[in-house]
């Protein structure tokens, strides 16, 4: 798939089959978003894969009711790795590894795209549930939750601004 057909027919996905995903695509898409840009090249993001049942169960509530969490096969939460990105203080701490973690996330959604798998940047939930659930230490602060699954439903394209409303040339 090309990377311009990929960024504009990627859409989120909340519905997902029951078919299994193979652990392999997982595992490609991973290994894709680790190629993602980052400070220093310390990559402060980490990944936790989420199969287990009462586990997706336990994320929905944290992640207050999103349903659809606990019907996909697979679930990846997105961690900010702080003490990888220690070496550059609190800006690390405060921006870099939020800034890996995201730069991780979009490559890994594409590459999920692209494999024909389906997901969702779910960002609304409780940190602190989402911490106890998956036993995270304290150097390691969630980010994102991705459902992940094959689609059972075709979302239209939703509307975006245009270059000219966004973009400023030389100063704002």
């Amino acid at each position: 798939m090309e990377l311009d057909k990929a960024i504009t027919e990627r859409r989120s996905i909340r519905s997902y089959t029951s078919k299994e995903v193979p652990q392999k695509l997982i595992d490609e898409a991973l290994d894709l978003a680790s190629w993602a840009p980052s400070a220093g090249n310390l990559q402060s993001r980490d990944f936790v894969v989420i199969r287990n049942q009462q586990t997706k169960d336990d994320l929905v509530i944290a992640a207050l009711g999103q349903e659809f969490i606990a019907q996909a096969p697979v679930v990846i939460v997105a961690i900010a790795n702080l003490e990888r990105v220690a070496e550059y203080g609190d800006r690390g701490k405060e921006l870099f590894a939020i800034q890996d973690s995201a730069t991780a996330v979009q490559n890994l959604m594409l590459a999920l795209h692209e494999r024909g798998l389906g997901t969702v940047w779910i960002g609304s939930f409780d940190e602190k549930k989402v911490r106890r659930v998956l036993g995270l230490p304290a150097h390691a602060r969630p980010v994102a939750i991705l459902p992940i699954g094959y689609p059972a439903e075709n979302p239209e394209a939703r509307t975006h601004l245009r270059p000219e409303e966004f973009v400023h040339l030389e100063e704002w």
